[in-house]
């Protein structure tokens, strides 16, 4: 199994950003996959899950702006994110979660920094 996030960098307020995840090895067998992140100084939050039957959750400071999505064919979960604010400045990190047997899988992060 291995996750590893991409798509992190620079970008200036309001602007666009989409971060994808390679999942190999688990695409088929996560029940539920999702995009978390952290600031400094901050505890690890959820941004967005999506199961594997498609159903959706976002957290609070998403809604409205960020997308999640997952390409099984592809093995690629993907993270739209727009409308950015300084906010939201910080690791994502994917994340994956099997049930047989029960295991949480994390990738390395991608920073992400909004900014002018």
């Amino acid at each position: 199994v291995q996750l590893q996030a991409f798509g992190g960098g620079l970008v200036q307020p309001g602007g666009s950003l989409r971060l994808s995840c390679a999942a190999s090895g688990i695409m088929d067998s996560a029940y539920m996959m999702g995009w978390f992140r952290q600031s400094p100084g901050k505890e690890r939050e959820m941004v967005a899950i999506i199961s594997n039957l498609g159903s959706k959750n976002y957290g609070n400071s998403a809604k409205g702006r960020f997308a999640i999505s997952r390409d099984n064919a592809k093995s690629t979960l993907y993270l739209q994110m727009n409308s950015l604010r300084p906010e939201d400045t910080a690791v994502y990190y994917c994340n994956a979660r099997t049930a047989v047997p029960a295991n949480t899988y994390w990738g390395k992060g991608t920073l992400v920094t909004v900014s002018s």
